[in-house]
């Protein structure tokens, strides 16, 4: 049987405002998938990316990762499994050199010395950013910023990577460098995006969430292709641009 990485079943969340986010999610995605989480802004998406490793806690329903529960007994094992990369990636990096930043979050789960170091080294490594090491996160441009934060999360060795919009406000170069340390990563992802093609270059699955729900679930040229469905949600491909079949 094939090992489902994470499950999330009848996830409801209502923030203090009253404003039901999800309403009732239903998702499962199977170890080594690349799924993308397309919808509207509201949608929702966001929002369910955050239960994924126990940034919010579910007004009811439930998330597993791996079958393990996510709630705040087992934050730690989670929060080890389920690296969450930010849109911002000012968000990941607060630390006077990048690979402080990178080291910041196997230290917390307990690594030292030269295990340490080598996560560093392995993890600028994998994002081509050896040679910024010492710089100060500041001074890199938006594509290095991106691949920065993105190897603070790698550092603490995920088994599940969650994205939330990683190719916004990249120029193309730095947009394709990033798909192509993405695309060589051994990790479940699921990849929050507005970029569509971005989403057919990476994923093979697509699911679409609107008013906090999951309207359809399939093949990412499935969905694409399905100009009716992209319409309902307020999603549209880019002039030009044609579904792979």
């Amino acid at each position: 049987m094939t090992e489902i990485a994470v499950q999330v079943e009848a996830l409801r969340h209502v923030y203090p405002d009253g404003h039901v986010a999800l309403d009732g999610v239903d998702l499962t995605v199977a170890a080594g998938e690349r799924v993308a989480v397309l919808g509207p802004n509201g949608a929702g998406k966001t929002t369910l990316m955050l239960h994924l490793n126990g940034v919010l806690t579910a007004s009811s329903g439930s998330v597993r990762v791996g079958g393990t529960p996510v709630n705040r007994k087992n934050l730690h094992d989670i929060r080890q499994r389920v690296g969450l990369v930010f849109q911002d990636p000012d968000d990941q990096l607060f630390m006077p050199t990048v690979a402080q930043d990178v080291a910041f979050g196997p230290a917390n789960f307990g690594l030292r010395g030269q295990a340490l170091a080598d996560r560093v080294a392995s993890a600028l490594a994998t994002v081509s950013l050896t040679d910024e090491a010492g710089r100060n996160p500041t001074h890199l441009s938006a594509g290095q910023r991106r691949r920065a934060a993105l190897a603070t999360v790698l550092a603490c060795d995920p088994q599940i990577l969650v994205l939330d919009e990683p190719s916004a406000n990249l120029d193309p170069v730095a947009r394709r460098e990033l798909a192509e340390t993405l695309s060589e990563l051994d990790a479940t992802m699921l990849i929050v995006t507005h970029d569509l093609p971005y989403a057919a270059q990476l994923c093979d699955r697509a699911v679409v969430v609107d008013h906090g729900v999951v309207v359809a679930d399939g093949g990412i040229n499935e969905i694409l292709a399905d100009e009716a469905l992209l319409a309902a949600h307020r999603l549209e491909l880019p002039w030009g641009f044609a579904v792979r079949n």
